[in-house]
């Protein structure tokens, strides 16, 4: 008997028909994957009831995506089921990846010491599911059909008509708004006559989970052009409970049907533990198989209807963006959407949600597209480069960059219509940028100062952050946090006061619940922010910044903005993101390598069909770009380059 999770099944309810002339359900998820369980969970917090239809009778089986980053465990918590979640996964750091026998990249991920999360951790989605929809079953105002079958959706200007299939016959129900959570393959998208648009790459892989006790590190393990199985890609990830889960690449030859017959899985799978020295016995559990795709819907509202997760985007599986993803749509649907359904805003707002997560979609993309292309090539410009990244990085580290995975982080909302404008030269954390939790010290009064993080500290609605704050700037802010607080009521506001004198007497000092003053006697959390003594940073509910200022008073313009969809002055915000997205955090060196890289493998490609002779095709073209690199650098530089070009394995 082994310790792979196996869900339990849930029996089929009648669903109760939303006749014509009755007043329509407030929100209909269509879907009880993480994303629809998501949206119902942060919506029934929010003291709005929710009806959830799922097709299925069970959570999803199968590890499928299985990590989840920093973001996604404050997500987790913000929406109500974090500390079971965090009860039951594992943590990791890093990985290794390998050039048949040799490892070419040991990576970390960014992990300092005021970090509150590990950057990243293991748990099957079958159990992230159980755990929600444990939480959303616990819920009053939750109600959850299992068997229900979407077959039809009929919209008008005030509700969307959607019928389902179920034990006990058809049913149809109306909604004021229908969230399309029902993944990659989505009944609603199909119903609705839309098609999403975008890359599919090249490379085909098997998935599976194993029962396998190993004394193998919780990393990242990658092999490129195995010992094991020539030619292949392997992943493997550590879940909880000696579960692994393995990933390896298709060759484009091979047939899809036999490759994932379980005899041939237990055959490539059996090589590689065997290759790696194991004799312990193992067990297959479960199976699965896939193709990286970067789609997209352009808009991801349609009338009454507005689509979240995978029945909105695709993104490549490499740097694990599609769950994260589809939790931070989750999170930033749910409160918007709460303002529209409580009549507080206009579903105008919902076109915010459209183009903060279609950016986001695009800012996945062009991270994951950069790992896929190395992960799976599907040029030969790009399978040329890739090979040659891999035999120089064993002997010169400073290529093993290229191939690091880019894991998942927080989007930005730097172009939302909702961000407030900012100069693109602001110092530290600007309007658009994901607030970074830390580990902070809240003072307690008559009490030693207590240990959380500033995420928890803020709760799950808006705050207003001020850093370096004066006794009569602390007032202030509390002050203008309240208007804010009867603004935008029943939503939760909250003020986070860091005082210039730790040591002094202050005005925030008797604590009411709103208000939390924080011990920062270095001055870390002003520094962090890059913040002048005294200025303020509005904070929406999805850890989003929504502005920074200096004036209280402007406080008193974050809730007509919210009503309106947009910033305070649209014309003087940001048109897109791009202008003002902050560079990655790598070396000139580094971000130069990487273009080299793209623009070598595209160069390759412009010429890759043309014939080995006369002058032309790809071996021509590398001669021809050598001679001309070898006049620019130099002879003393090129002879050192073609020495380690030499060498390389």
């Amino acid at each position: 008997m082994t310790a792979y999770y196996r869900p339990p099944t849930y029996p089929a309810t009648d669903v109760v028909p939303t006749a014509e002339g009755v007043e329509p359900l407030p929100v209909l998820v269509i879907g009880a994957g993480p994303v629809g369980l998501g949206v119902a969970l942060g919506l029934v917090r929010r003291g709005i009831p929710v009806t959830a239809v799922e097709a299925g009778e069970s959570v999803s089986f199968g590890s499928r995506a299985i990590c989840l980053s920093r973001h996604s465990l404050e997500v987790s918590d913000r929406l109500g089921f974090g500390p079971e979640l965090e009860k039951i996964v594992l943590p990791w750091t890093g990985g290794r990846t390998h050039h048949r026998d040799r490892e070419v990249l040991h990576f970390q991920m960014p992990h300092g010491e005021h970090a509150a999360r590990p950057p990243m951790v293991n748990v099957s989605q079958s159990e992230i599911e159980q755990v929600m929809v444990d939480a959303l079953l616990e819920h009053p105002l939750a109600t959850l059909h299992w068997s229900a079958e979407v077959t039809g959706l009929v919209q008008d200007e005030e509700a969307a008509r959607v019928t389902l299939q179920t034990p006990f016959g058809e049913r149809d129900l109306r909604a004021r708004w229908v969230v399309a959570a029902d993944g990659g393959r989505s009944t609603v998208r199909r119903l609705a006559g839309l098609r999403m648009q975008g890359t599919s790459y090249e490379g085909n892989y098997v998935i599976a989970d194993i029962h396998w006790p190993s004394e193998l590190p919780a990393e990242r393990l990658v092999w490129f052009d195995a010992p094991s199985n020539p030619g292949s890609t392997i992943i493997m990830h550590r879940q909880p409970r000696d579960i692994w889960r393995i990933d390896y690449q298709l060759d484009a030859a091979d047939d899809p049907a036999a490759e994932t017959a379980e005899e041939r899985i237990r055959d490539r799978i059996t090589r590689h533990l065997t290759w790696l020295g194991s004799d312990v016995p193992w067990t297959l559990e479960w199976h699965g198989y896939y193709q990286a795709r970067a789609l997209a819907l352009p808009d991801f509202v349609h009338g009454r209807v507005v689509f979240a997760g995978d029945a909105a985007h695709l993104v490549p599986i490499f740097g694990v963006r599609g769950l994260n993803s589809g939790m931070e749509d989750a999170e930033t649907l749910v409160w918007q959407l709460a303002e529209v359904v409580r009549g507080r805003a206009d579903a105008s707002l919902l076109a915010a949600y459209s183009v903060e997560r279609h950016a986001a979609w695009r800012q996945n993309v062009d991270n994951a597209g950069k790992s896929t292309l190395i992960m799976s090539p599907g040029t030969r410009g790009h399978r040329l480069t890739r090979d040659a990244v891999l035999a120089l990085s064993a002997d010169h580290p400073e290529f093993s960059h290229l191939l690091n995975p880019r894991q998942s982080s927080a989007t930005h909302t730097h172009g939302s219509p909702l961000t407030w404008p900012a100069a693109a030269d602001v110092p530290g954390m600007r309007p658009g940028d994901p607030l970074e939790d830390r580990r902070v010290r809240r003072r307690v009064p008559g009490a030693p100062a207590q240990e959380t993080s500033l995420h928890a500290v803020r709760g799950h609605g808006f705050s207003v952050l001020v850093a370096g704050a004066s006794p009569a700037r602390a007032a202030e802010v509390v002050a203008a946090t309240r208007r804010l607080a009867d603004e935008l009521a029943p939503e939760p506001v909250s003020a986070v006061i860091v005082p210039a004198d730790t040591d002094a007497d202050h005005p925030a000092g008797d604590i009411a619940g709103d208000v939390a003053v924080l011990d920062d006697p270095a001055g870390e959390l002003a520094a962090a922010w890059g913040a002048e003594p005294g200025e303020m940073f509005v904070v929406r509910p999805d850890g989003q910044v929504l502005a920074r200022t200096r004036e209280p008073a402007m406080l008193d313009r974050v809730a007509p903005q919210l009503r309106a969809g947009t910033a305070p002055d649209p014309a003087a915000g940001q048109a897109t993101g791009d202008a003002l997205q902050r560079p990655v955090a790598v070396s000139a060196d580094e971000a130069a390598r990487e273009q080299v890289w793209l623009a070598l493998s595209s160069g390759i490609d412009s010429v890759a069909g043309e014939g080995e002779s006369g002058g032309s095709g790809v071996k021509a073209f590398l001669t021809r770009l050598a001679m001309v690199l070898g006049d620019r650098v130099g002879a003393d530089e090129f002879a050192r380059c073609l020495e380690m070009a030499a060498r390389a394995r």
